[in-house]
């Protein structure tokens, strides 16, 4: 089976699936350019994040945003809450940052309105200087995760003629995966009102680990068939390593991605948007190692791009 001749329809799949996320990432940021490409979260903007459970009727969602409006002072900001309803009887509720005093204050109004008792399920206020920190935080943690792993990869490899193609190919692949996961995020965020958090930044990370993992399985074989035929036709030998490694690849990637689908029907609200990412990201990877980083190999041996936008020439 020659898995590798097809690789440019494996790459043109993966330009199909990453364009409409990065159209919606533009549209987000031309829409909201304070915060960027992404809807983000209180862990990264700050603010406060109520979720509160009903004994009683859980009132409207109008009437939640009447309480936050008539308590707002101008020491505490809190106006014009965003409002989600988290399971039947629940209310996940986002605004500006506030005290515990003022939370006291909300919940009471809270029990006022529904005519029964409101447990307070999660509070979290967070100021915005930190959500900033965080928000550079993250994204050193992303860059040095990079340069990281194409380091190690190049190290390893080092015994290999052109050793950093492999660390240069995981990256690639790895953005491939980095790029769904934001273009799903942004798609999520557009219809669904999903921000990014903090478990989203976890999510993120673990499908780099992921991906580079299923790379480096692929790449560990294509290093060992290389020393032991040495005279046989480099795509041949890609195309081989492959397929000795497919099923090892699938078979470790679907036990992971089953159980992540339980989670995503059956594990609940509070954990759906940080699972349903790590789901996707983690098929995204099994792909991207697969049908992108290894072919990526064969296009940068034969110097293929040299022929990309060359007419070919019919022979008379």
């Amino acid at each position: 089976m020659n898995l590798i001749k097809y690789r440019y329809w494996y790459f043109l799949i993966s330009l199909l699936v990453i364009v409409p996320g990065l159209v919606f990432l533009l549209l987000h940021w031309v829409q909201n350019p304070q915060e960027g490409p992404l809807k983000l979260g209180i862990d990264f903007t700050g603010g406060a994040l109520l979720e509160v459970r009903f004994d009683g009727t859980r009132p409207p969602i109008a009437a939640v945003q009447e309480i936050y409006n008539a308590l707002s002072t101008p020491e505490e900001e809190i106006a014009s809450p965003v409002v989600q309803p988290l399971g039947e009887n629940a209310y996940a509720i986002r605004s500006k940052a506030m005290s515990d005093e003022m939370k006291a204050r909300i919940v009471s109004e809270l029990e006022a309105r529904s005519g029964g008792k409101v447990t307070v399920l999660n509070f979290t206020s967070i100021s915005p200087a930190i959500g900033a920190e965080v928000t550079r935080a993250a994204i050193i943690a992303v860059l040095m995760a990079t340069i990281a792993i194409m380091l190690y990869i190049w190290y390893a490899f080092r015994q290999v003629e052109h050793a950093f193609r492999y660390g240069v190919a995981a990256i690639l692949a790895l953005f491939h995966d980095v790029f769904v996961v934001l273009g799903v995020e942004a798609i999520l965020g557009y219809f669904l009102g999903w921000q990014a958090d903090a478990l989203f930044l976890t999510a993120t990370l673990t499908v780099i680990g992921f991906s580079v993992h299923d790379s480096i399985v692929v790449f560990d074989r294509v290093r060992e068939n290389a020393r032991k035929y040495r005279s046989m036709d480099y795509e041949t030998l890609v195309n081989s390593s492959i397929l000795q490694t497919l099923d090892r690849s699938l078979n470790t990637q679907l036990t992971v991605m089953f159980t992540l689908l339980a989670l995503v029907l059956f594990g609940g609200e509070s954990i759906r948007h940080f699972v349903t990412i790590l789901l996707i990201g983690i098929f995204s990877g099994t792909y991207s190692s697969i049908f992108n980083a290894a072919p990526i190999l064969v296009v940068w041996e034969n110097r293929e791009w040299r022929n990309w936008f060359r007419r070919q020439t019919v022979a008379g």
